[in-house]
């Protein structure tokens, strides 16, 4: 053990007084051996939503039906979603080994597995972790090398899936808090910002600014009070990462706010979290009254003359609170609205005091970085773009779940190799990254690496890390459609270029995404009219929105005709959706040489669209067709054609 965490240890058994000596305390925590059998089960959000709760109550109804002495411990997401829910068995003198999709019903099957055969069930095992003190499993691969995790380098999601997050001592056993008690012991505020400087790392979330040169301008900014703020709001549709950080490990969070609010000088700081992640709310709670009774926040830390508070800020689910100055707001009680800038928050923040705001990521690398050196830090990616960048992956791909890569690595080998590719031997077609403010990749970019500067360049940008997959049976009109949708009601209305500007970019997607309501020569000038004004309208809004996030609004939309015009031009010019999702574009026709005349098409129909005497072929009247899907959804007999 190292003399830093032995410096901890001590500290904490000083002020907690255990029923076992030193050794034996770390031995229980760390789980490297066990007495008596431990069960995991991942209770974070996924994991819940895929069954977990229920996995949990068969898990305490199993062991007390047949006696065993074991202890059940409910950890955060390890990243792998669509296994959920993941149960982990750890026997004495046994590694300890996980099992995928393990639903209520399948728990018996499992532990009987493990506690009577004493061979893992193999069509729902998933891994073991390897240990020198255990015996290792047969036929059972380490986790180390599925192809989910192998290419993964893990420091934010180290412990996420592994720990217990509402336990600080576990926390504590893998170095937590170390690194944090010798800087404010050693260091002064200027070193600390100079290390994660030298580090490169740079926010996990918008521009990539790098993180301790910004740190410096609110240093150097004379104030009694500066503030830190957390920004876990998270509102970017695709993304999960801050919520599974948080309900992971919650302490890492902790930690790295404690050293960053150290290296500018604040004593006070706030983590604003929207108030749809109740479960990451409550663990962050626990984690937060845990750290100050063991004296890790509060007043003289450890005899240091260091302050440091945190509050947890809900917000309402603003998208616009992930701007920086709305964000400052909606924590003062006011509107969420952005304000010009400058003064930038450095300068003057939350009750116009300097203030640093940094995501939930960029903050949880700092623990690493100033435990383990800066150097060891800024070898990881590449020139330009340090360290790890976690990735939420979802959308039309085998593995979705969190991951988190050494920066320079391609998107082709997050989609096809960690997370396997497209479902169903569908064709990839593109993936949008970075959200609403984000843009897309296609097949023809694929091998970029994951970079800030080499995203930009393809018209995406690296935002929060939401990854959304995207198979041939997408059409990039309505997905454009869909986050022009949604950037245009988040919009806090502020700017006229964001608030009018986006709604007229909505009018227009609509537009050729719709049916002609009357299809006269005026409505076709004006929706063709509309059409040519769309990349104009959009670099409009670019150049004079108030913030970020209205600048980079239209991104989705100008990023989807630069890639795929020839959709756009489909929709406008053959009024057609090859990939028939723009419903209202569909053209339904029956089949005569299947139809039996059933009526039941027409019967079924909402418009009386469908005519036809009973058991004779019908037909639909396409002026009455509103192209629902309703006819294919009640025939038997596959003769409604889609054209």
């Amino acid at each position: 053990m190292t003399a830093k965490k032995q410096y901890i240890i001590e500290n904490i058994l000083k002020n907690h007084k255990t029923d076992f000596s030193k050794d034996e305390y770390i031995r229980k925590i760390e789980r490297k051996t066990v007495k008596n059998p431990v069960i995991f089960v991942g209770t974070g959000t996924c994991g819940l939503g895929a069954g977990a709760g229920k996995t949990t109550i068969a898990v305490k109804e199993y062991i007390k039906k047949n006696k065993i002495n074991a202890e059940i411990i409910e950890t955060g997401c390890i990243g792998l979603c669509s296994s959920e829910p993941i149960l982990d068995v750890q026997l004495p003198e046994f590694n300890r080994v996980s099992f995928e999709k393990a639903t209520a019903d399948k728990v018996k099957q499992i532990l009987d597995s493990v506690f009577i055969d004493k061979s893992p069930d193999i069509q729902s095992v998933l891994c073991q972790f390897e240990s020198s003190d255990n015996k290792k499993w047969n036929n059972i691969p380490p986790i180390n090398e599925l192809p989910f995790f192998k290419p993964q380098q893990r420091i934010v999601l180290k412990n996420c899936g592994i720990i217990n997050p509402t336990s600080i001592d576990e926390y504590i056993t893998t170095g937590g808090y170390t690194g944090y008690l010798e800087m404010i012991r050693t260091k002064k505020n200027d070193e600390v910002c100079q290390i994660v400087e030298q580090s490169g790392l740079r926010g996990r979330g918008g521009g990539g600014f790098l993180t301790g040169k910004k740190w410096k301008f609110a240093l150097r900014t004379p104030a009694k009070q500066k503030y830190l703020i957390c920004n876990a709001d998270e509102g970017d549709p695709g993304a999960f990462m801050d919520r599974a950080v948080i309900e992971g490990d919650p302490h890492r969070l902790i930690e790295g706010m404690a050293i960053a609010a150290f290296a500018i000088g604040a004593t006070k700081s706030y983590v604003y979290i929207r108030a749809e992640y109740p479960l990451a709310i409550k663990r962050l709670e626990i984690a937060i009254d845990d750290a100050k009774e063991y004296g890790l926040i509060g007043q003289n830390i450890y005899n240091s003359t260091v302050d440091f508070e945190i509050k947890v800020k809900t917000g309402a689910g603003a998208f616009v609170c992930g701007e920086e100055t709305a964000l400052i707001h909606s924590i003062e009680g006011k509107r969420g609205m952005p304000r010009p800038r400058p003064p930038f928050p450095a300068i003057s923040g939350l009750f116009k005091k300097p203030t640093i705001i940094n995501n939930v990521e960029t903050l949880s690398n700092l623990p690493f970085i100033i435990k383990e050196g800066e150097n060891n830090f800024s070898k990881i990616g590449t020139d330009k773009s340090k360290g790890t960048k976690v990735f939420a992956l979802s959308g039309k791909i085998e593995k979705t779940g969190l991951v988190e890569i050494p920066m320079g690595t391609s998107v082709r080998k997050i989609i096809f190799d960690i997370a396997g590719g497209v479902p169903n031997n569908k064709q990839f077609k593109s993936v949008q990254i970075g959200g609403p403010s984000g843009g897309c990749i296609t097949e023809v970019n694929l091998d970029i690496p994951v970079e800030y500067e080499s995203l930009i360049e393809v018209g995406a940008m690296m935002g929060s890390g939401g990854l959304v997959v995207m198979d041939e049976d997408t059409c990039m009109v309505d997905v454009a459609k869909f986050f022009m949708d949604f950037i245009q009601r988040e919009s806090c209305g502020k700017c006229i270029p964001c608030r009018e500007g986006t709604r007229r970019m909505l009018e227009i997607l609509e537009d050729i995404t719709h049916k002609p309501l009357h299809n006269t020569q005026h409505e076709a000038l004006r929706r063709f009219k509309g059409v040519t004004q769309l990349e104009k309208l959009g670099k409009v809004i670019q150049e004079t929105s108030l913030c970020g996030l209205g600048q980079t609004a239209p991104n989705p939309v100008l990023s989807t005709i630069k890639w795929f015009r020839h959709e756009y031009e489909e929709h406008i010019f053959e009024r057609k959706c090859s990939a028939n999702v723009c419903t209202e574009l569909r053209v339904f026709v029956i089949d005569v040489q299947k139809c039996t005349g059933c009526t039941i098409c027409a019967k079924k129909c909402p418009t009386d669209a469908i005519i036809g005497s009973r058991k004779m072929p019908h037909f639909i009247i396409d002026d009455k067709c509103i192209a629902c899907g309703t006819c294919d959804e009640v025939c038997k007999f596959d003769a409604i054609i889609i054209k």
